[in-house]
């Protein structure tokens, strides 16, 4: 990669350091008047989703010099020796119940993110980032048949949605449905499962412990799949360096934290409309650094994909305008 590169993304990390220094203006000082617990939180939320959004450009560049499963367990692995100091005085928390969820959700995790990755090897970091974004349309879906909530009516409308805008994403006009998009697809699949199980275990373990099992589990199944059915590559340069210390750090420890203690401040609509943002911050980014256009199709697709998204996830609204098929409280 070019210096160019290296241009354009210390623009890009620049702003989310300056909103990260507002955010932070507006915790400390209670004078000023957005000083609110939920307008702290969701600031913060924002910064977790430019964080995200960059991450689709930095993997992208790193996979030229890296195989991507190794590339994810070198990922976790940095995340695990920097997480390990805070869960060592907290042994006794590791109960059967807690290790299960951990490794349940660290497996989902991991399928998550190695389709992600692999995924990028074949279709562009803007377009991986529009369909990740599929997830968040996934989520009620798989609540329906997990927790038993039925789904409303927006829930329907949204994935009637972004199956069109699906389409002309990657419609056959500008760039087809190839097997990166289909890997894509499927992370988002495992991602959406990942939160609904989230908020079944969250409720009950501990979050430190569930954090540190998943990480741990993420980072010995990739090297494990990477060793067994990839062949192994690792190449370390400035790109590779950048990229694992944006990921394991940055989107892996520190958002995961911020997250974790920062989504209970506000309600999770509010959040979810809040992480429909990082196709598009992911998008922008493409352009300035990698130089991807997604064509007027593609911007069309990805347009109807994020409103889509919102119609799915504002769906309580057509309840309180009296469009609900079913009660909120309905157990299937």
């Amino acid at each position: 990669m070019s210096i160019i590169f290296y241009k354009h993304l210390a623009l890009y990390n620049n702003f989310v350091y300056y909103y990260l220094i507002y955010s932070i203006i507006i915790y400390l000082n209670p004078k000023l008047k957005d000083n609110t617990q939920r307008r702290r939180a969701e600031a913060v939320l924002v910064i977790i989703t430019l964080i995200w959004g960059g991450t689709f450009v930095v993997i992208k560049g790193a996979l030229e010099d890296t195989s991507p499963l190794f590339f994810v367990g070198t990922r976790f692995f940095i995340a695990t020796i920097m997480v390990t100091p805070f869960i060592i005085t907290k042994l006794k928390g590791f109960t059967a119940p807690v290790i299960r969820a951990g490794i349940i959700l660290g497996t989902i995790m991991f399928l998550g993110f190695s389709t992600q990755t692999l995924g990028l090897q074949y279709t562009t970091a803007s377009k991986s980032g529009f369909i990740t974004g599929l997830a968040v349309v996934f989520t009620p879906i798989l609540q329906m048949f997990i927790e038993r909530r039925a789904p409303r009516p927006g829930n329907v409308i949204g994935v009637i949605l972004v199956v069109i805008g699906l389409y002309f994403l990657t419609s056959p006009a500008g760039a087809s449905f190839n097997i990166g998009d289909g890997l894509t697809l499927v992370c988002a699949f495992f991602f959406a499962l990942y939160i609904v199980y989230i908020d079944v275990f969250s409720k009950k373990y501990s979050i430190i412990h569930l954090v540190y099992l998943q990480i741990c589990t993420v980072m010995v199944l990739s090297f494990l799949f990477a060793a067994g059915f990839e062949t192994i590559q690792f190449s370390v340069t400035g790109n590779l360096l950048f990229a694992l210390a944006y990921t394991a750090i940055l989107a892996t420890v520190i958002n995961t934290y911020l997250h974790t203690e920062y989504q209970r401040y506000t309600t999770p609509t509010r959040a979810a409309i809040i992480f429909t943002l990082e196709p598009v911050f992911a998008a922008l980014l493409a352009f300035f650094v990698l130089h991807e256009l997604l064509g007027l199709r593609g911007v069309i697709g990805g347009a109807i994909i994020i409103f889509g998204i919102l119609v799915s996830e504002l769906s309580d609204l057509l309840d309180k305008w009296g469009f609900s098929l079913w009660s909120e409280q309905k157990q299937l």
